[in-house]
């Protein structure tokens, strides 16, 4: 790893699309209205994120551990919208030869859904334009508590463990380390967004709620790294 090294074109780029509800309230729209303006946003943007060169990652929190605690009819939109990506929208990325990955825990998510990501997921597996990661039903330190468990279960020795040994046991563990987080809606915290990956990202904050946030924001955030000195502890 290069140590103070001046920043270039970021590999992986994360996503907290903050701001879905405030904007729809200040729309006079429902919360269901914010959510589904904010996923045709994510399509945009992940379609003209993964054509810049060296961007190869675009890893997105979509839904947290956390979310169940909202009302009932959001998580349960929140679910099928989840189920409608699953088994119709991943085919358009497809055609487009983006990779979809799923990163999140198990629990809680019925067997539909849970068919529905394994499928996705195998149809778009040998795409090489880039790999779209939907953090769905994720938490940072769930990651890391299920990662500590498998390896555990696996027989490693956990009294000498390495963290290049734990990284293997991590929700899709060929995604790489992120270069950047961007978060919208002028709030400035990562939330439990993969906080393994994230142990020298760059942090950028923009104060547009997410459906607002448009690609020349997003090009603006890619300019503002390329400005950045990355130190790395250094």
């Amino acid at each position: 790893m290069q140590h103070n090294k001046q920043a270039t074109q970021p590999t992986h780029i994360g996503l907290i699309l903050d701001g879905n509800r405030r904007w729809a309230k200040a729309q006079g729209l429902s919360t269901l209205d914010g959510h589904r303006k904010g996923y045709a946003n994510l399509k945009t943007i992940a379609k003209h994120a993964l054509k810049l060169e060296g961007l190869r990652y675009l890893t997105v929190f979509v839904f947290s551990t956390e979310n169940w605690k909202r009302s009932e009819e959001e998580v349960g939109y929140l679910m099928d919208l989840a189920l409608w990506v699953a088994n119709n929208e991943v085919k358009e990325l497809h055609k487009e030869n983006i990779r979809v990955r799923f990163l999140g825990t198990k629990d809680k998510l019925d067997k539909k859904l849970l068919d529905a990501i394994e499928k996705a997921e195998e149809l778009t597996i040998n795409n090489t334009a880039g790999t779209v990661g939907l953090c769905f039903n994720y938490g940072g330190q769930q990651e890391i508590t299920e990662a500590v468990r498998q390896a555990n279960e696996a027989g490693e020795d956990m009294r000498a463990l390495e963290p290049a040994t734990l990284e293997k046991y991590l929700y899709a563990p060929d995604i790489p380390p992120v270069d950047m987080i961007i978060r919208t809606s002028g709030e400035q915290r990562i939330s439990n967004f993969m906080l393994w990956r994230a142990a020298y990202a760059e942090l950028y904050f923009a104060d547009k709620h997410w459906p607002d946030f448009d690609t020349d924001d997003f090009d603006a955030a890619i300019e503002d790294y390329k400005n950045r000195q990355r130190r790395f502890g250094q």
